[in-house]
């Protein structure tokens, strides 16, 4: 269940980046997707990670932005074949370099998902 909700809003957020164009108030900011493979200090193989990065501005009344964050490791935490740490965030502008911040986490390591508020600078 958890992996179809989270497939799904992969598929929406790059749906959303490729058919939105800026005179609806969207702004393609950073679309990302690498492919690692993890070893330790030694080069010893750590399993891999598929890592999907997506953050752009949209504006629907306001501008903000939308950031999403996933990574989806295989054979890298002991006893487990597949783990997943995922965020995905809310930011407003609202003076200067200062923004407000909501993101929701979710994880194979964490038993409930966490919501996240707090004030962001940016450097």
């Amino acid at each position: 269940m958890k992996t179809a909700m989270l497939t799904t809003f992969l598929v929406a957020v790059f749906c959303v980046s490729v058919i939105a164009d800026e005179p609806f108030g969207f702004e393609k900011l950073s679309d990302e997707v690498s492919f690692f493979a993890n070893t330790n200090d030694d080069f010893d193989t750590q399993g891999r990670t598929l890592q999907i990065v997506a953050i752009n501005n949209v504006k629907i009344g306001t501008w903000f932005q939308i950031e999403f964050t996933g990574d989806f490791n295989w054979d890298m935490t002991p006893g487990e074949d597949y783990d997943y740490y995922i965020e995905v965030g809310v930011v407003k502008p609202i003076w200067k370099n200062f923004s407000l911040n909501y993101q929701r986490v979710y994880g194979t390591f964490i038993d409930d998902p966490v919501n996240q508020w707090g004030i962001r600078f940016r450097l």
